[in-house]
């Protein structure tokens, strides 16, 4: 089944020539069967590049996904058209009576602030006591996840004396759980940040459960079941080039950044970069899908409840 978005948002076409089946909303509502409504709370300053990224793992699924986009209510991006955020986003403060069945907070490039210094914090502090009575499954990712973690639990982020930048192998520390269906023992994943979350303090918290862990970055994937949430430090959801991107950015405004690890072929910037993070990426979203799936209820107001 397809995922829909509007005709007109650039992750239609881009989809659409991918192969990944999509429907407007006219064809959408001939169809009987409820979709799940996804909601999208994109932080990340490329806007179009994140909701292409996330719209491609979650509309690979079996399922019809209904795509909503949002954003915080007073922040403003400088990175996006602000024809392409009044199209396509809602603010937060819209939707506040509506009901999901999952939502994907991402990440935000202000990993090196204080939480409580980040200018919309106490919007994003209501956002995920929100999740608890509106969304059934939430998925932090990157600094979302770490949002996430210190808020419902006080698992606090740390800086790193050097940016975890690469592609790092992380081992299934959970075969059982049915977010890692499917799963081999150990996978490739994207890093990119600048902090990290400590094991052992993770471990102290006894209703989180560790599910990918690396011993060179930490803990990349953990389970909050008390909170219906995931938190997810890395990044399945790149593209081959976007850890690229990052790195010619850096060197053409003369960033001190080393060559990410274990990413272009013999570690040669001039060469492209392989995807091997693909498979499981689709893997870890569609059985986030089917999870959802299997436990929301029908009826959309019995969510939360």
């Amino acid at each position: 089944m397809p995922i829909k978005i509007p005709a007109t948002l650039p992750a239609y076409d881009v989809l659409t020539r991918e192969g990944v089946m999509v429907v407007d909303e006219e064809l959408a509502a001939r169809q009987d069967i409820r979709p799940l409504k996804i909601a999208l709370l994109n932080l990340m300053p490329k806007k179009i590049q994140t909701e292409n990224q996330f719209a491609r793992l979650i509309g690979a699924t079996p399922l019809q996904i209904e795509l909503s986009l949002l954003r915080m209510s007073e922040h403003r991006t400088r990175n996006t058209a602000a024809q392409h955020m009044e199209s396509f986003y809602r603010p937060f403060e819209e939707v506040g009576d509506e009901k999901f069945d999952g939502l994907i907070i991402t990440g935000a490039p202000i990993e090196h602030m204080p939480f409580e210094e980040v200018t919309y914090w106490e919007e994003l502090e209501r956002v995920m006591n929100w999740t608890q009575t509106n969304v059934h499954s939430t998925f932090g990712v990157c600094w979302g996840g770490m949002a996430m973690i210190n808020h419902f639990h006080g698992v606090q982020k740390h800086m790193l004396e050097h940016k975890a930048f690469g592609c790092f192998r992380h081992k299934n520390m959970a075969p059982a759980s049915p977010y890692l269906r499917g799963f081999s023992d150990e996978c490739v994943v994207p890093v990119s940040r600048w902090t990290e979350v400590k094991q052992d303090e993770v471990d102290a918290v006894p209703a989180l459960n560790t599910l990918l862990a690396s011993d060179e970055v930490g803990p990349c994937l953990i389970e909050d079941p008390d909170h219906r949430a995931l938190y997810v430090f890395n990044h399945f959801e790149y593209d081959r080039d976007t850890l690229k991107q990052e790195y010619d950015r850096d060197v053409d405004a003369g960033t001190p950044i080393n060559v990410p690890c274990n990413y272009y072929p013999q570690d040669d910037p001039s060469v492209m970069p392989t995807n091997r993070w693909r498979s499981h990426a689709h893997l870890l979203y569609g059985n986030w899908i089917n999870e959802i799936y299997q436990s929301t209820p029908f009826e959309m107001d019995q969510i939360g409840r």
